[in-house]
C-alpha cells in the first residue's frame, strides 16, 4: 500500500521511538513512530462521538469537503460508516475533540444526524499534522494546488522541506514548485478558483509565471478577472487566458532604426563623411577622387 511505502520511507528519517519538540539546528525529528501510532490507533475500538463535539482541523488539506458529499452520504446511509475518523483531544473551551482526518465522513454524519465512529488519540499539533498527511496521502488524490497549500502550511508549522517531501511523497523539485506556486499566487485567488482536480500542475505554473511579470494585476483585479463558471479548472484556464492576452498586448520595445551606411556632418566650411561598415571604407576614397569634379559641376550649375 502507498501508506506502507510512506511509513517505510519515514522510518529512515530517524531511530527514536517517540516524537519530541523540534529543536532548531537538530536532525529532523523521527517520523517513524507515526506509523506505529496509526497502527495502535487502528487496533483500538472506535467510539461513537456526537459531531457537535468535534472541531475542524486548523490545517485542511482539501479545499471543499462538500464536493461529492452526496455520494458519501448515500453510502453511509446504506451501509454505515465503514472507515472510522481519527480525533484528538482539544484543550480549552468549545468542542472536546478536533478532527485529525476524516473531515468528509464527519460532514456526512452531520447531514445524516448520526454519531461519528472515530478513534481518539492524545496528540500534539505536530503529530496530528503528520497523521493527517500520512492517512490522506494513502487515500486521497489531492489536486496540485491542494498539495501546494498543505505543503506551505506544514512549512509554516516548522517542518523542514525534507520532512514535508517525505510526508507528501514528493521529490525536492516537485516540492519547490508546489511551495513556489502557493506563495506567489494570492490565497484569495487560489480559493476563488478552487481545487481544480483536472488541471494538473502546468496551468498553475503558468499562472505563477504570469503573476511574476512586472505589470501583473493586483489581487483585487485578479479576482475580478476570474470567470464566473462552475468548474474550477475552467476558472483557472479562463484567468490564464485573460492574463496571457494582456501579456500579448504589451507594446513591443521600440526597435532601433537601422544604422545608415553613410553619414555626413556639415559645420561651417567643413564636411565630414563617415561610413558604418568596414567594407565600405573605399567609399571615402571614391568621394575624395571626385571632389574636384563635383565642385566644378556645382560651380557650372550642372549639379
Amino acid at each position: 500500500m502507498k501508506r506502507d511505502l510512506l511509513a517505510k520511507s519515514l522510518a529512515q528519517m530517524g531511530s527514536r521511538d517517540t516524537l519530541e519538540a523540534p529543536v532548531p539546528g537538530a536532525a529532523p525529528k523521527s517520523l517513524r513512530s507515526m506509523s506505529d501510532v496509526l497502527s495502535q490507533v487502528s487496533a483500538q475500538a472506535p467510539q461513537d462521538i456526537d459531531p457537535a463535539e468535534i472541531a475542524d482541523s486548523d490545517i485542511a488539506d482539501r479545499f471543499d469537503v462538500a464536493q461529492g458529499l452526496d455520494d458519501l452520504v448515500a453510502s453511509i446511509r446504506a451501509s454505515g460508516q465503514q472507515l472510522p475518523a481519527l480525533l484528538r483531544f482539544r484543550r480549552g473551551a468549545g468542542p472536546r475533540y478536533e478532527v485529525v482526518y476524516g473531515r468528509r465522513r464527519i460532514a456526512a454524519c452531520r447531514v445524516l444526524g448520526i454519531k461519528v465512529r472515530a478513534y481518539i488519540r492524545e496528540m500534539d499539533h505536530r503529530e496530528a499534522l503528520i497523521s493527517q498527511a500520512l492517512e490522506n496521502s494513502a487515500r486521497l488524490e489531492r489536486s496540485f494546488i491542494e498539495q501546494a497549500i498543505f505543503a506551505v502550511r506544514l512549512e509554516e508549522q516548522g517542518f523542514s522541506r525534507a520532512d514535508i517531501g517525505d510526508v507528501l511523497a514528493v521529490d525536492k523539485g516537485t516540492l519547490s514548485k508546489l511551495i513556489g506556486v502557493a506563495r506567489d499566487v494570492p490565497d484569495a485567488v487560489i480559493y476563488a478558483i478552487g481545487a481544480a482536480h483536472d488541471a494538473g500542475r502546468r496551468p498553475w505554473l503558468e499562472l505563477r509565471r504570469l503573476l511574476k511579470l512586472d505589470d501583473a494585476p493586483d489581487e483585487a483585479a485578479l479576482l475580478a478577472m476570474i470567470p464566473d463558471v462552475a468548474s474550477p479548472t475552467d476558472r483557472l484556464s479562463g484567468l490564464i487566458r485573460v492574463l496571457a492576452k494582456q501579456d500579448g498586448r504589451r507594446p513591443p520595445a521600440p526597435a532601433l532604426p537601422p544604422a545608415a551606411p553613410v553619414r555626413s556632418t556639415a559645420r561651417g566650411n567643413r564636411l565630414t563623411i563617415e561610413v558604418s561598415g568596414q567594407s565600405d571604407t573605399g567609399f571615402i576614397g571614391f568621394v575624395e577622387a571626385r571632389l574636384a569634379a563635383l565642385y566644378q559641376n556645382w560651380k557650372s550649375g550642372k549639379g
